[in-house]
């Protein structure tokens, strides 16, 4: 199915949009990977539980498409006991699989199609038709339009009883949510390891985030996990 969405500021009243998490683990010197042909394994067993147990507490979870390409993710919920804690819930086995592709260039081979439960990809309205074809019967195909717009996709997230969605990459799609506004919260896992590759993919991208260098985030926890530390952070400001 494609379809393409209407905006908040010209549709009919939208539920809340669902509340936004980037998950990411990165070295001591910000990169998300090294640059050979191989994965690096920044978080250690305990932290890879605690990213599981993040998962199946999630209605959803989003990858960009590059990652999708490179690192060919099943991302699912790994414990048989939490996707039985969910089912007792009354939730699906596995969150909503989300990802995004302004190119369309996704292969149908992707582990990501194969395995889960549902799938949706956010593309624009020249790649929908590109990835309709591909992904016949295994994913929604929903156009925001001339690109790709994050806003109207937590929209049509929200439609779909998204509450809680996880974010687990890029540094493309990270640095998106981030510069619009569109994060609630970061958990940032930091590795004990050193990249020192200018080639290496990073955390995040330059770009204009709200409130400039000088806006500090909100830490709402600091705790170890074996040998490495995670950073939960609040990105927008306190309400008053």
């Amino acid at each position: 199915m494609t379809r393409a969405l209407l905006s908040r500021e010209n549709g009919p009243p939208m539920a809340a949009r669902p509340f936004v998490l980037l998950s990411v683990a990165t070295s001591v010197d910000g990169h998300i990977d090294d640059a050979s042909p191989e994965r690096l394994l920044l978080s250690n067993a305990e932290d890879f539980d605690r990213v599981d147990q993040v998962r199946a507490e999630s209605d959803a979870i989003l990858i960009g498409g590059n990652t999708l390409r490179s690192d060919n993710p099943r991302l699912l919920v790994n414990s048989e006991k939490r996707r039985a804690d969910r089912i007792a819930a009354g939730k699906p086995e596995y969150p909503l699989k989300v990802t995004i592709s302004a190119s369309g260039d996704l292969s149908r081979d992707l582990k990501f199609w194969h395995f889960g439960d549902k799938k949706v990809v956010y593309t624009t309205d020249a790649a929908a038709p590109k990835l309709q074809e591909t992904l016949d019967g295994l994913a929604d195909v929903v156009s925001t339009g001339p690109t790709v717009d994050f806003g109207a996709l937590l929209d049509d997230l929200a439609t779909r009883g998204v509450d809680r969605l996880m974010v687990e990459g890029g540094g493309q799609i990270h640095t998106q949510f981030l510069s619009r506004g569109l994060a609630d919260e970061i958990h940032l896992a930091i590795a004990p390891l050193l990249v020192g590759d200018a080639a290496a993919p990073r955390f995040l991208h330059p770009a204009n985030y709200p409130g400039g260098s000088g806006r500090r985030m909100g830490l709402l926890e600091a705790r170890t996990i074996g040998d490495v530390v995670l950073l939960r952070y609040a990105p927008k400001p306190a309400s008053n």
